[in-house]
């Protein structure tokens, strides 16, 4: 256990080194959580601001691509999904039906999974339904759809498909960057700058680290591989504030087990093999080139957004009174800034997927510091 009174002063010395405010950004949900559960707010000098980032998949998942996984139930199918897409509005509030969790209450099949493989095993049980799977997330449960996949096409199922809506990090991380390249319909704050990342350990486990060498080498930001444990995610946010004071940029690990460089190639391998790349959409951030994942034509028919003709049909969507989640996943504000937060949305009555999700921000916000401001 690292001694936290040892960071904190480290820490202030290297502020006030900088000499201005700074802003870094936790961008995964996991880390947002534990820096409201373990309290590493207090030890952070004034002026040093963490935002949360687009990193809870549920959270960045597209107002359409929720409507499209709602229009799905019904006529003999069955979806499969996790938890925490249960409860995520789509856009027509005004409906009985907007959620998975009311479609199914009124009687629609609709089954919370901890795995893609359960998918398989409940279309085998059911041959005479479709199975639809909605393959939400990014490089960490994206394998698991894949091999998903590859087993319902050596068994030769024919009722099982997948909503695929994964989407991959490092390309929404270019576009929060006003001064990068990336192509994104991202409408940034001209006075909004992130000064370092807090990078996701498990993503990177996945993915390897070299994928995300571009925020030092061509952005200069500072950048840090975080656990989740507190002591890891302060340590990180000591290492980045060095690198700041520096303007010596380079991307260190903080993490107490290994993360290779080049990630894991197994599942690297078999990401390339039933997936490739395509420009998606991310709420808040808009579409992205290169950042989401589609299924590859070897396994097209278990794509189901061509199986059941979603492709072709027009989703005319309005985000839901008034919420503000996409700006709260872009860095632009914080939860209690949004005049729905903990009034007309809680985790109880949700408005939008910050609120609902695990790792949403407006729900850890709500959970353990809804009165800090």
């Amino acid at each position: 256990m690292r001694n936290f009174e040892v960071m904190r002063r480290k820490l202030e010395e290297l502020f006030a080194e900088i000499g201005r405010p700074i802003t870094l950004m936790e961008v995964c949900g996991t880390h947002t959580v534990s820096v409201f559960r373990s309290g590493l707010r207090s030890l952070l000098p004034e002026g040093l601001r963490l935002l949360s980032g687009p990193g809870c998949p549920v959270c960045v998942t597209d107002q359409r691509e929720i409507d499209m996984a709602l229009s799905l139930a019904g006529e003999n199918r069955i979806i499969t999904t996790y938890g925490d897409m249960m409860r995520v509005p789509g856009s027509n509030s005004s409906s009985a039906a907007n959620s998975l969790a009311k479609i199914k209450s009124g009687g629609a099949r609709v089954e919370v999974v901890t795995s893609a493989m359960q998918s398989i095993d409940i279309a085998k049980n059911n041959p005479d339904s479709e199975v639809v799977f909605l393959g939400v997330g990014f490089e960490t449960t994206a394998p698991s759809t894949a091999i998903a996949i590859k087993q319902a096409s050596a068994l030769g199922l024919r009722n099982f498909s997948v909503l695929c809506l994964h989407k991959t990090v490092p390309p929404a991380l270019k576009a929060l960057c006003p001064d990068s390249k990336s192509s994104s319909e991202l409408k940034s704050n001209p006075e909004f700058k992130i000064d370092g990342f807090i990078l996701p350990g498990n993503v990177t486990v996945v993915t390897g680290v070299r994928d995300y060498e571009f925020l030092t080498s061509e952005l200069r930001k500072a950048a840090a591989v975080a656990g989740f444990e507190p002591e890891e995610i302060l340590a990180a946010i000591v290492g980045l504030s060095r690198q700041i004071a520096g303007q010596n940029f380079s991307l260190e690990i903080y993490r107490a087990n290994d993360v290779p460089k080049d990630g894991n190639p197994a599942a690297r391998k078999i990401l390339s093999e039933v997936f490739e790349t395509k420009d998606a959409a991310w709420r808040g951030l808009g579409r992205i080139t290169n950042s989401g994942l589609r299924i590859s034509e070897n396994y097209a028919r278990f794509d189901a957004a061509e199986k059941f003709g979603l492709t072709t049909m027009v989703f005319s969507v309005a985000e839901a009174n008034f919420c503000r989640c996409g700006e709260v996943l872009s860095g632009l504000l914080t939860p209690p800034e949004c005049e729905l937060f903990g009034t007309a949305c809680t985790p109880l009555s949700p408005v939008g997927p910050c609120m609902v999700s695990n790792e949403g921000t407006c729900g850890a916000w709500h959970k353990f510091n809804r009165r800090m401001t």
